[in-house]
C-alpha cells in the first residue's frame, strides 16, 4: 500500500515528515486485535532511564495513550506555545521489556523514545509542537532519542524505523502474524551505528556537517541533508550540476516512468522541451504531469517542484524523486529500478542514504522520503497481527 509524506500537525515548528498510512475507521469486524500489544524491548546496552511517548490520531482527534492504550486528546495550548502534560511513559530498563497497547483505528502514530532525560513537547492553540533538534533552540537538542512510526486499522498494522529527519537510536520493527510467524526489519549490522557516522565523516564534502556531538561527547544524530541546508551546514547546490546534467540528457532522450510494480503497461514518457520543462504524456500522448527542474532543497526533500500529490503527478515525482536520491535518472532511461546494485553508484549521490543502507543487515532502510518506492524501506505490514515489537538494539 502507498504511503505518503504528510504534515502530522500543522503547528510543528519545524516541517516534521511523518511516514504513514492514512487511518481508516475500525468496522464492527476488524483483522487484528481491539488492542494490539506492542513491546519496547531495550537491548540497547545503555544504562539511562528510558522514556516513552506514544502520540498519534484517534476518532479524529490528536493525543496520545497510555501504557494500557487509553486515548486523551491534547488540552488546547497558547501563543506562544505552552509546555504540555508529562505524557511519558516508563521504558525498560536493560535487556528488559515493556508492553504497551494500540487501538484498533489509531493512526499517523509515533512511539518516541528518549534515553536519559524525558522530552519537552509544547502546545500551541492548534495542536502539538514536536521535537525538532535540527533547530539549534529546540530544548530536545541535547537529549538522545528518537521515534518509530506506525498506523494500526482494520486493514492491519504498518511499523517502520525512519531516517528521514535524522538517524540516532538504532532500533528494529517486528511483527507477529495471527499464524505466528514474524516479519522484522532495521535491524543494523554490528557496529552499525559508529560505522556510519565513521563513513559520513570520512565522506568529502559537507557530510560530516550533519552530526550532532553533545558536549559531553556524545554523537547524538546526524541529520538529513535536507534538515542540514535549512540549519546551513551543507550545500544547497549539492544536486545542480547533477540535475542540470539529467535535465539536459532528457532534451535528446526519452525517459520512460512505470511507476506501479505490478502494472507494467501504465507507463508515461518523457522529454524535456525547449523551456527546460520535462513534461510526461501517457500512452494516448496526452500531457499529465510537468516538471522544472528541481534544485537541491527539492531533491533531499521530494518537495517542491518534486511534489507528489495523488494521482498520476505523485505517482511520477515519486519515481524521478527516488532515482535522483539513488543517481539512477540520466544514466538508467527507466525509472524507476529495483536492482540496488545500480544505486548510490556516482560520486553525486545521496550517500547520506546510501550509507544507512550499507550498514542495515536487510539493507532496508527509510533515508529518504520516497525510499518506499521499489520496497527499499525499513517498514513491516500484517493485515492481520497478533503483536508487534520495538527493539532497541546494541550501541
Amino acid at each position: 500500500m502507498r504511503k505518503k509524506l504528510l504534515s502530522w500537525l500543522a503547528a510543528i515548528v519545524a516541517a516534521v515528515p511523518v511516514i504513514l498510512i492514512p487511518a481508516a475507521a475500525a468496522p464492527a469486524e476488524a483483522a487484528g486485535p481491539a488492542m494490539l500489544p506492542l513491546t519496547v524491548t531495550n537491548n540497547s546496552g545503555r544504562g539511562e532511564q528510558v522514556h516513552l511517548y506514544v502520540l498519534g490520531q484517534y476518532n479524529g482527534r490528536m493525543g496520545y495513550l497510555n501504557a494500557s492504550g487509553q486515548f486523551a486528546a491534547w488540552p488546547g495550548g497558547g501563543n506562544p506555545p505552552t509546555p504540555a502534560p508529562d505524557v511519558s511513559i516508563p521504558g525498560p530498563g536493560g535487556g528488559a521489556s515493556r508492553q504497551l497497547n494500540i487501538p484498533i483505528g489509531f493512526g499517523s502514530g509515533r512511539l518516541y523514545m528518549s534515553f536519559g532525560e524525558k522530552l519537552k513537547f509544547f502546545l500551541t492553540p492548534n495542536g502539538l509542537v514536536q521535537p525538532a533538534p535540527w533547530n539549534p533552540s529546540d530544548p530536545n537538542r541535547n537529549i538522545l532519542f528518537d521515534w518509530s512510526e506506525f498506523s494500526y486499522n482494520s486493514l492491519g498494522i504498518w511499523l517502520n524505523s525512519s531516517q528521514v529527519d535524522m538517524f540516532s537510536v538504532p532500533h528494529a520493527v517486528e511483527v507477529t502474524t495471527s499464524g505466528g510467524s514474524t516479519k522484522r526489519t532495521g535491524e543494523l549490522k554490528s557496529n552499525g551505528r559508529n560505522n556510519f557516522f565513521n563513513a559520513l565523516r570520512n565522506q568529502p564534502g559537507d557530510w560530516a556537517k550533519l552530526i550532532n556531538t553533545r558536549s559531553d561527547g556524545t554523537v547524538l544524530r546526524a541529520f538529513a541533508p535536507r534538515l542540514g541546508i535549512e540549519s546551513g551546514s551543507f550545500s544547497n547546490t549539492y544536486f545542480d550540476g547533477y540535475t542540470t546534467q539529467v535535465w539536459n540528457t532528457y532534451k535528446n532522450t526519452t525517459l520512460t516512468v512505470v511507476p506501479i510494480r505490478d502494472e507494467p503497461n501504465k507507463k508515461y514518457t518523457g522529454r524535456v522541451d525547449g523551456s527546460g520543462v520535462m513534461r510526461f504524456t501517457n500512452s494516448s500522448g496526452a500531457q499529465v504531469a510537468s516538471f522544472q527542474r528541481p534544485s537541491t532543497r527539492d531533491v533531499f526533500g521530494c518537495d517542491g517542484r518534486l511534489a507528489a500529490p495523488d494521482g498520476v503527478v505523485g505517482e511520477i515525482a515519486r519515481s524521478l524523486c527516488a532515482a535522483l536520491h539513488r543517481s539512477t535518472l540520466g544514466y538508467i532511461h527507466t525509472a524507476p529500478t529495483y536492482n540496488p546494485a545500480e544505486f548510490y553508484t556516482r560520486g553525486i549521490t545521496d550517500h547520506y542514504s546510501r550509507k544507512i543502507h550499507a550498514q542495515m543487515v536487510d539493507g532496508k532502510a527509510y533515508g529518504f522520503a520516497f525510499d518506499d518506492v521499489g520496497g527499499f524501506e525499513s517498514l513491516v505490514y500484517d493485515p492481520n497481527p497478533r503483536s508487534a515489537r520495538v527493539i532497541l538494539t546494541p550501541f
